[in-house]
């Protein structure tokens, strides 16, 4: 840290800090983490950076493509990296806009028309029903998934029957596949799977909730697939504005960005605590194909930064970025001397210590590889959260991550109060933090 360091306050606002505003819904509501920061957020720091429509903005972490909508929007160029396949699916596709909007959903109608048909063949209803359709009062036969992919799901975490409702439309999207609006229609799909038809709720951890023991499949669908095509109406006319988004870890900048490319980053990297962000989107993750068994879900895993410790495996070495780090290490062993005071003995209490120098390790090796593909004075803003999950030991992670970037050959510009939130195990308020760097090359 500099001699001197810029700790800024904003008025806190947290009521509606992560709120996503009306004005702000088009596209960003196709598909949305429940913490996902505001789009309102990017536009500040735009517009704060000065970026032209000739610069390239960045997101290593994107996520649901918070950062690429909103710079697509507003005419910037942008590139997303991103390591879980569904969120990557998600923002290629919100930032694909070239489906024309009546076209998208007159297909909708004719797939919707196809699943209405085949259930009514099984005595069926899904709420508004094809009146063409005469129903079958036998007892229906349901499908199901096979016992391996099952396995994968969160428990309960959709009923039977709107599962069925599911599958039939998943078939029904393939068998009249477009390949304009194939993408954009499974995604309204994810939408509504955790909105409406699956039986989890987010707050901000997912969960299982009461069970729906029926839902309207088809109509929960349609009122997505309307949403998208209200969407693509407005921004169509933007849809040449560049933007990439690569199914990539962030901690290995290969072929995929040129070097010496990119202006601006905004982003929001993975917390060091306790959050498994692949249980997040499971059910999407597992009914739309991306994840088929455990070795793809382990794969999977091992593609991400190390944030919990479900996502630790013996030969992870990105800890030796850290090693001569004191603060890091003695956090570390603050954390494993408090396990062993209380006890604590499962297999996962017993990688807390490794996991936060993993986590610190990844984000260090990010820092590196990322110089690789900065122009010079390229300006950063990441938000990022202190931490106390791991048996209440206090992390600044603002702090720690401005030392190693600076440790790197970036300038510390300033770090923000963005908000505070309530930390559930201690009810005592945790600072959220917007880290502001430059590269100056």
């Amino acid at each position: 840290m500099p001699d001197n360091p810029t700790f800024s306050i904003r008025k806190n606002r947290n009521s509606g800090m992560n709120k996503l505003n009306p004005e702000d819904s088009f596209v960003h509501d196709w598909y949305r983490f429940v913490l996902s920061f505001p789009p309102h957020f990017v536009r500040e720091y735009i517009c704060q950076f000065g970026l032209k429509n000739n610069q390239c903005v960045f997101d290593p972490f994107c996520g649901t493509g918070t950062t690429l909508v909103e710079s697509k929007k507003i005419g910037i160029p942008c590139v997303g990296f991103e390591a879980n396949p569904m969120a990557f699916f998600a923002s290629r596709v919100k930032t694909d806009w070239s489906p024309n909007s009546s076209g998208l959903l007159k297909h909708a109608n004719i797939v919707a028309e196809k699943a209405y048909q085949i259930l009514a063949e099984a005595g069926i209803e899904d709420e508004s029903i094809s009146n063409k359709h005469e129903k079958n009062k036998t007892t229906p036969s349901l499908r199901v998934l096979t016992p391996e992919v099952e396995k994968l799901l969160l428990k309960n975490s959709i009923s039977p029957l709107p599962l069925h409702k599911t599958l039939v439309l998943l078939d029904c999207l393939d068998e009249y596949r477009h390949k304009t609006y194939h993408d954009h229609e499974r995604l309204a799909l994810a939408k509504a799977l955790v909105s409406s038809i699956g039986n989890l709720h987010f707050g901000p951890e997912v969960g299982v909730g009461r069970a729906k023991m029926d839902v309207a499949v088809i109509p929960a669908w349609l009122s997505e697939m309307n949403r998208m095509a209200e969407s693509l109406y407005v921004l169509r006319p933007l849809q040449k504005i560049s933007s990439n988004v690569f199914c990539a870890d962030s901690r290995t900048m290969d072929q995929n960005i040129e070097p010496n490319s990119i202006d601006a980053v905004i982003t929001s990297p993975p917390y060091p605590n306790e959050k498994d962000y692949t249980r997040t989107t499971r059910l999407e993750s597992v009914l739309l194909g991306f994840i088929k068994n455990k070795d793809e879900l382990r794969a999977l895993k091992k593609q991400l930064l190390r944030s919990n410790t479900r996502g630790v495996y013996k030969d992870d070495d990105d800890d030796r970025w850290v090693s001569q780090n004191e603060e890091i290490q003695r956090i570390a062993e603050a954390i494993e001397k408090r396990r062993i005071e209380l006890g604590k003995t499962s297999g996962f209490e017993r990688l807390y210590h490794r996991v936060t120098k993993l986590y610190f390790g990844g984000m260090a090796r990010h820092f590196a590889e990322l110089r690789k593909v900065l122009r010079p004075g390229a300006q950063l803003a990441y938000v990022v959260g202190d931490q106390a999950s791991y048996l209440q030991i206090m992390i600044r992670t603002g702090k720690i991550l401005a030392e190693l970037a600076q440790s790197l050959g970036y300038k510390l510009i300033e770090i923000k109060l963005f908000r505070t939130r309530l930390a559930t195990a201690t009810k005592k308020q945790l600072r959220e933090e917007i880290l502001l760097l430059r590269w100056p090359g």
